[in-house]
């Protein structure tokens, strides 16, 4: 295998655990939290500016990249590494999301998924085989295998077909994966169903994959329930592989996943926010375009040594957002990644130490 995971230590208190992942692009220490870079970038950051974040890996988005410039386009100009100029780890995911949210636009039958493009309304067509073809001509560290993702609430015969259907594309996916740089990992789903979630979890680890993600959460079950499925999902995937929850990315959610043994998440929560006007900071949440930061000297975040804190005040910022200066969603995206990034540091810390559960509950308690 070219990926390596290797457990550092773990906490006698929680399922917490801290280790490094190591990929053909570097190492991912772990916990850790990856940008998203849906099309091949993390909206108004430069991969230089991301690096100085200290985030180890991206997420890129196979379905997108497919439909816009397309996956052969990216293969010709030297892969995703090389085209967006991101030297560290790359995760692809293979589009089940994209899938789901576009529901309406999409027919899904055990063959495949038809859909209309969002972008031109042409029919396009994908398939396990397919999403392979593209996900290996994105040249992606590790890729994800195909799902299909349902919403909440759904009926509990909708889901276990659709397991089963995760499954054999999940099987498809992995006879079609015939990359030697690349590590592809299966995705976990059954909605909130404890069962049906298990027996996915066993056919899937059956098959042996390099990684194994959960995915179908955070779609509107709230985090009581995304609790109680990793409570019974993540003690049954192996402990030499690394586990992904994906598309998790509140801090209380990250720390939630952390104590039940997740090591990767990914999120477009920091950057989103950030555009919005609203940053993460060591004291809780700030709406930085109200009126009351109109002079304020201070940075965002007094407790933030990222390239806005050290050099502008809430007023600059504020000012650049409401005059929709493009470098005032630069900014709060940049700020917002290095709060992510160094709750992370903090996390895989406090693991090591042995007071994860102290650490979650003191940073909790100022959010």
């Amino acid at each position: 295998m070219l990926l390596q995971f290797r457990l550092l230590a773990s906490d006698n208190k929680t399922k917490a655990r801290c280790g490094e992942i190591t990929t053909n692009h570097g190492l991912i220490p772990t916990p850790a939290f990856m940008p998203v870079g849906t099309q091949a970038t993390v909206k108004t950051l430069t991969p230089l500016q991301l690096q100085e974040t200290e985030a180890h890996a991206l997420l890129c988005n196979a379905y997108h990249l497919y439909l816009r410039p397309g996956h052969e386009v990216v293969k010709k100009l030297g892969g995703l590494h090389k085209f967006m100029k991101w030297d560290r780890s790359i995760i692809t995911d293979s589009g089940g999301y994209q899938v789901f949210s576009l529901e309406r636009l999409t027919k899904v039958t055990d063959d495949g998924v038809e859909f209309q493009s969002p972008i031109d309304g042409s029919r396009r067509f994908l398939n396990p085989e397919i999403v392979m073809d593209i996900q290996h001509a994105l040249g992606a560290d590790i890729i994800m295998a195909f799902d299909e993702c349902l919403p909440y609430p759904c009926e509990k015969d909708r889901v276990r077909q659709s397991m089963y259907r995760t499954v054999k594309w999940a099987n498809r996916c992995l006879k079609a994966h015939n990359s030697d740089d690349q590590e592809l990992f299966a995705i976990v789903q059954g909605s909130v169903f404890k069962d049906i979630r298990e027996e996915c979890t066993d056919r899937l680890v059956e098959m042996e994959f390099n990684g194994y993600a959960i995915g179908g959460l955070s779609v509107g079950e709230g985090n009581l329930l995304m609790n109680e499925v990793l409570e019974y999902t993540t003690p049954r995937l192996p402990e030499n592989k690394p586990r992904y929850l994906m598309g998790v990315g509140f801090p209380l959610d990250i720390l939630d996943g952390i104590e039940h043994g997740i090591d990767l998440f990914d999120c477009v929560i920091p950057t989103r926010n950030g555009r919005n006007g609203c940053a993460f900071t060591s004291n809780g949440k700030l709406k930085i375009r109200n009126s009351c930061y109109k002079t304020d000297e201070r940075p965002i975040d007094k407790n933030c040594h990222c390239y806005a804190c050290k050099n502008f005040s809430r007023a600059y910022i504020r000012h650049l957002l409401t005059s929709n200066e493009i470098l005032g969603l630069s900014l709060m995206s940049l700020h917002n990644i290095c709060f992510f990034e160094n709750m992370m540091k903090k996390a895989r810390q406090s693991i090591i130490e042995g007071n994860f559960l102290n650490f979650k509950s003191k940073f909790l308690s100022l959010q």
